[in-house]
């Protein structure tokens, strides 16, 4: 697979790469630890944090991650992404999605083993509309050694697809048995408010309703699937959820609604400063009195201008700014 454009940026790289449909879409980076951007009571990670900014990257010995496009372009429309803006060209095919791994990977070709290997399906695309995700991550299982493999498959669970229960099936399937429970599913929810989905979803989202139906026929095993909320002035209702998604299987996550031009040209952001525990606060406590173990991933500004967070797309014309590399300490 040939790099068309590397993009470097504070905390790696992105890279824009030929498939066989055309051009994709991908990052090759470092992570901080989640000593500094994570609080998370079940993991030991109670203290408040104060802010994020840019900081010394973890070796990519303990931990990579590489974040793939499922698809060429997007056609789910989210009111918040960028990616919709790409002109779509259907789905990755499995070699290119092996490729992308690959690419990745040859940034560093002194980096011959890691502790962790976070592969994202979460780049370009929803990953649930394409069955080739399936056969890459079983790839990807036994054929990097030395790398130990967490792939994530990362969906708002789209209400369209007629294949979305036999998706969902067979990647818990890989999930639970392949990986021995380390790998993700992770959805995007973001309100609890059915009307509020509709909207910042185009109405493309399955009800949470039919998505309790679907995703708990199959119980995880090692980690919990994760309910994503970024946090942007919606709805989120702990009763709601309650009584659809059972504490024992499922973890909440709460993020930062990520700068994308799309998202700010609709006006939808977080209030405050998202680079601190501020604006996750309240939520994250009536969760946790709900019995949910909760998750708070707070975003630097490195980060987030620097185009590598979700919905965005240097595809779709956007640049990292400035402004990111002025984080930087």
């Amino acid at each position: 697979m040939r790099a068309i454009d590397r993009i470097p940026v504070p905390t790696g790289d992105i890279l824009v790469v030929k498939g066989q449909r055309g051009r994709l879409e991908m990052l090759s980076i470092g992570d901080y630890g989640k000593e500094v951007n994570l609080k998370c009571d079940a993991l030991g990670l109670s203290r408040d944090i104060e802010r994020v900014t840019h900081t010394t990257m973890l070796p990519l010995t303990q931990k990579w991650v590489i974040t793939i496009s499922t698809q060429y372009g997007c056609e789910q429309r989210c009111t918040f992404c960028d990616v919709p803006r790409v002109p779509f060209n259907g789905n990755a095919t499995k070699q290119d999605l092996i490729d992308q791994v690959r690419a990745g990977m040859s940034l560093h070709p002194e980096i011959t083993h890691s502790d962790r290997l976070n592969i994202h399906f979460a780049r370009m695309g929803e990953p649930t509309w394409n069955p080739d995700v399936l056969a890459a991550a079983r790839w990807m299982r036994t054929e990097l050694p030395g790398f130990k493999v967490h792939p994530v498959v990362s969906t708002m669970m789209p209400g369209k697809n007629p294949w979305l229960d036999v998706f969902v099936g067979n990647w818990m399937d890989i999930k639970n048995n392949v990986y021995g429970g380390n790998a993700g599913l992770q959805i995007s929810v973001n309100s609890t408010d059915d009307a509020e989905r509709d909207v910042m979803f185009r109405g493309q989202a399955a009800p949470l309703s039919e998505i309790a139906r679907i995703v708990n026929r199959y119980p995880p095993k090692g980690r919990k699937i994760t309910l994503n909320f970024a946090v942007a002035g919606y709805t989120i209702d702990p009763s709601v959820l309650i009584r659809l998604f059972s504490p024992e299987r499922y973890i909440i996550k709460l993020t930062p609604m990520h700068k994308t031009k799309t998202a700010l040209m609709n006006g939808i952001e977080t209030e405050g400063d998202y680079t601190t525990i501020t604006p996750y606060k309240e939520d994250e406590e009536r969760l946790k009195a709900a019995g949910y173990d909760v998750l708070v991933f707070v975003a630097s500004v490195a980060e987030d201008l620097g185009r590598i967070t979700c919905g965005n797309a240097i595809l779709a014309g956007t640049r990292p700014e400035k402004a990111a590399w002025g984080d930087v300490q």
